[in-house]
């Protein structure tokens, strides 16, 4: 398909800057299974209400870790120019002692080249991919390069806040879900960021389920679709788990007639991705519109960006003009936007 079939005008007041308080009381917009049946306007804390009991929630309990840090480049001896100040997003293990990165600006970067984050804080470039994709080899490993990146990192907030405001205090808490559990991610999976004790209690009392998979959100979350069609995009790959709980929870779901709802677009994935059996791996699955979803019946998920791989995800399981539609009923009544933002519970058409 057209990239362009998954644009829209998105103001710029509608991006949240901070989430709602507390989590539960952000707008959760219910997208129907066709047209017809419309959109209707709630909050998160009525989801035990708008689901049934016998019903599954996947949530993703991967955990940030700080993986925005500052380094310098040294000078070098020959070659002119000083030192160069450089902004480092770590986005995937690559081993004991390795990370990707996405690194500005990486055109003043050569490979062998030095970055220094402290005093006996260092990495050396390995290579340098497309989009300042840099690979690092660290001065330590494990558990020693984890307790580092932990001192001098910051929270990964999203470009389109990092943008407008620096990470602060808040974001500790803020952009980290309740559940968190597994550390590895470089992004939060946002549709979690809406729960609360609270509200699993009354989930719990409604009678749905709740499990728990792992999937290790990466930066490329974030990357523009740069190509014209969706087909020449390439996805960047996630770590994931589905355990043997996960895929029993499912089964009992389906055979007592309850439906499988995902919580955020990164559980969905890494439950395409498995079938809903217990594995492990990687994966770089795109769903775009005209998959056929194996698991999924039902997705809550924050709003998405123009253009991007997540708004066809969603478009995907409830149809593109569906998606449109819903979309400009939020920007008309005031939904916020993206990480912080509000959420929508979608039924798979």
């Amino acid at each position: 398909m057209d990239v362009s079939d998954f644009d829209f005008d998105l103001p710029e007041s509608a991006i949240a800057l901070r989430p709602a308080e507390p989590r539960d009381s952000a707008r959760l917009l219910c997208v129907g299974q066709d047209l017809e049946r419309g959109l209707s306007d709630h909050h998160v804390h009525d989801l035990p209400d708008l689901l049934d009991p016998g019903d599954l929630l996947v949530i993703n309990d991967t955990k940030v870790i700080p993986a925005a840090l500052k380094a310098t480049r040294p000078a070098r001896p020959q070659g002119g120019g000083g030192d160069v100040a450089l902004t480092v997003n770590l986005h995937k293990r690559t081993g004991p002692d390795g990370w990707r990165a996405f690194i500005r600006p990486a055109k003043r970067l050569r490979q062998g080249d030095t970055v220094i984050f402290a005093n006996d804080f260092a990495a050396t470039v390995m290579d340098i991919h497309r989009g300042g994709d840099v690979a690092l080899q660290f001065d330590r490993r494990d558990a020693a390069l984890d307790q580092a990146v932990a001192l001098h990192g910051g929270m990964p907030l999203p470009p389109y806040i990092a943008r407008q405001r620096p990470a602060d205090d808040r974001d500790e808490t803020d952009y980290q879900t309740v559940y968190a559990d597994e550390p590895g991610s470089v992004a939060a999976p946002t549709a979690g960021l809406h729960f609360t004790p609270e509200l699993f209690d009354r989930l719990n009392a409604r009678g749905v389920t709740i499990a728990r998979l792992t999937l290790h959100v990466g930066a490329g979350t974030f990357l523009p679709v740069k190509s014209d069609r969706t087909e020449d995009h390439i996805m960047h790959s996630e770590w994931y788990e589905v355990t043997d709980a996960v895929d029993q929870a499912i089964r009992a779901a389906k055979q007592g007639g309850g439906r499988v709802i995902a919580v955020g677009t990164t559980a969905l994935r890494a439950l395409e991705a498995s079938g809903g059996q217990a594995q492990s791996g990687e994966t770089d699955i795109f769903i775009t519109p005209g998959y056929r979803f194996k698991v999924v019946d039902g997705l809550m998920t924050n709003f998405h960006l123009p253009k991007s791989t997540l708004f066809m995800l969603v478009s995907a399981l409830a149809g593109v003009d569906m998606m449109h539609a819903a979309y400009r009923h939020a920007i008309q009544t005031g939904y916020r936007f993206y990480s912080y933002g509000d959420s929508s519970l979608l039924w798979r058409r």
